[in-house]
C-alpha cells in the first residue's frame, strides 16, 4: 500500500485515481511487506511517519496513477519546447545571423593576418585605450608568452570572439541601462530577466541553443557568452545614471536642458565610471565563458582545456589555463587604466 493512499481515499478521490491505473504485477517491496505482515499497529505507525516522504510528484503518483511523475513533467516540457522550435527558429534565426557573420569575419581577421602585423595593431589599441606604457609593456609581455608556447592562434580566436561579444553586450547592454534608470517600471520588470540570467549555470545557457541552432554555426557560443556577460553592463549602467547627483540634474533643468541634452551631456559622462567597470565585468565574464563555450565548437584557448580534461593530458590543460589567465589579466588592466584615465580626467575638470 502506498504512503499516500489513505489521504486520497479520505478525499474521495479513489475513483479518479484508479480511471488511470494500470494494472500489473506486484512489486517485490509490496509482496515482501503483505508476508512479513507483524508488528503492532504502534510501531507500524511511528516506522512509517519516520519514513514518510515528501509528497512529491513521484511519491503522490504511487498512490494516484493519475498524478504525473517529474520524469512526464521534464518530458513534457521538452515536447513543447520541441514543438514550437520550428516556429522559433524561423524568428531568431534570421535575427541572429548577422552575429554569425561578425565572429566568422573576426575570427578570420585575428587568425589570418601576420603576427608582425596584429601585434603592433593590438598594442597600439591598448595604447589609446589605457594611455599607459606599462599596461602596454605587459600587453606585449603577455602576447608573447603566449606565441613562445605556440598559443597564438588560439589567444587570437579567444580574443576574436571576446571583441565582438563584449561589443555586442555593451551595443545593447547600455541602452538597456540607460532605459531603466529612467524609468522605474522597466527596471522592476528586467531586475528578475536579469537576476536569472546572473544565477542560471553557464551550461544551462547550451541546452536550448543546441536544439535551435547548428553545432557548426558561431550564433550559437556567440548567444551564449552573450547572454552570460550582458548582465553587469546594464546592471552598472543603471546604477552609474542613478547615481548622479541630484544637484547636477537640477542646475541642467535650471540651464533649460532637454532630457537628451541631460543625457548625453551630463549624465553619461558622470556615469562613465560605472559604465566602465560593467564593461570591464562583461569582458571577464565573456573571458570565463569561452571556456565553457567550446564544448559546442568554440575555438580558442577553451578547446585546449577541454582536450586536456577529455584525454587527461595535466600538462596542456595547465598551459592552456595558464594562457586564458594571461588574457584575463591583460584585459583586465587595460579596461582598468582606461577607467582610472576618465577618472582622473574628470577629478581635473
Amino acid at each position: 500500500m502506498a504512503t499516500y493512499d489513505g489521504l486520497f481515499n479520505a478525499l474521495g478521490l479513489r475513483d479518479w485515481c484508479d480511471a488511470d491505473a494500470q494494472s500489473g504485477p506486484m512489486s517485490m517491496a509490496d509482496l515482501m511487506a503483505r508476508a512479513q505482515g507483524g508488528g503492532t499497529q504502534a510501531t507500524d505507525t511511528a516506522r512509517s511517519l519516520w519514513d514518510l516522504p515528501f509528497p512529491s510528484l513521484n511519491a503522490l503518483a504511487e498512490a494516484c496513477a493519475a498524478i504525473p511523475r517529474s520524469r512526464d513533467l521534464t518530458v513534457g516540457l521538452e515536447r513543447g519546447f520541441l514543438g514550437i522550435r520550428d516556429a522559433l527558429r524561423v524568428v531568431v534565426d534570421p535575427l541572429t545571423q548577422p552575429l554569425s557573420w561578425m565572429l566568422r569575419e573576426m575570427l578570420w581577421v585575428m587568425t589570418a593576418s601576420p603576427w608582425w602585423l596584429m601585434i603592433p595593431v593590438l598594442l597600439l589599441v591598448s595604447w589609446l585605450v589605457a594611455r599607459s606604457w606599462s599596461v602596454v609593456g605587459l600587453v606585449a609581455l603577455f602576447i608573447a608568452i603566449l606565441a613562445f608556447v605556440d598559443h597564438y592562434d588560439a589567444a587570437m580566436q579567444t580574443l576574436a570572439i571576446i571583441f565582438v561579444c563584449a561589443f555586442i553586450c555593451v551595443l545593447i547592454g547600455v541602452p538597456i541601462g540607460i532605459a531603466m534608470s529612467r524609468n522605474d517600471r522597466l527596471q522592476r520588470s528586467v531586475t528578475p530577466v536579469l537576476d536569472m540570467l546572473q544565477t542560471l549555470p553557464p551550461f544551462v545557457y547550451l541546452i536550448p541553443l543546441i536544439f535551435l541552432f547548428s553545432v557548426t554555426e558561431p550564433k550559437l557560443y556567440g548567444i551564449a557568452i552573450i547572454l552570460y556577460a550582458i548582465v553587469p553592463v546594464v546592471r552598472l549602467t543603471d546604477l552609474g545614471i542613478r547615481l548622479v547627483d541630484k544637484d547636477v540634474i537640477e542646475a541642467a533643468d535650471a540651464f533649460g536642458m532637454t532630457s537628451r541634452q541631460k543625457l548625453f551631456g551630463v549624465q553619461i559622462p558622470l556615469a562613465l565610471p560605472n559604465i566602465m567597470a560593467g564593461v570591464n565585468q562583461t569582458i571577464m565574464m565573456s573571458l570565463a565563458m569561452v571556456v565553457i563555450a567550446s564544448l559546442v565548437s568554440a575555438p580558442g584557448l577553451g578547446v585546449l582545456v577541454l582536450r586536456g580534461i577529455r584525454n587527461l593530458e595535466l600538462g596542456t590543460g595547465l598551459v592552456a589555463g595558464l594562457g586564458i589567465v594571461l588574457l584575463a589579466i591583460m584585459l583586465d588592466r587595460v579596461t582598468k587604466a582606461a577607467l582610472t584615465r576618465i577618472d582622473t580626467s574628470r577629478k581635473q575638470r
